[in-house]
């Protein structure tokens, strides 16, 4: 599967990481349970989100590819194969 803007990716799953730490780091302080269990669900929530969408995205594409390809003929023809014009 192609990724487009991988930069992006990588920063994205960075950003996530990061506030991913920070919920970790207020949980095991005890205070704000409650803020980093919400943190935790939306990064949860966006990534999931995210990837679901890049994979519709992609079977879109793909399905969008067959069908501008269905009527194409691959196989050569007899006289080009034969290489006489």
């Amino acid at each position: 599967m192609e990724l487009p803007g991988l930069r992006t990716w990588i920063l994205f799953y960075l950003l996530s990481f990061v506030v991913l730490l920070w919920a970790a780091f207020l949980s095991a302080k005890g205070a704000m349970l409650w803020v980093s269990l919400l943190l935790v669900i939306i990064i949860v929530g966006v990534n999931f989100v995210t990837v679901y969408n890049q994979i519709k995205l992609h079977a879109s594409r793909t399905e969008f590819q067959r069908k501008l390809t269905e009527g194409f003929d691959r196989t050569p023809k007899e006289e080009d194969s034969h290489g006489s014009h």
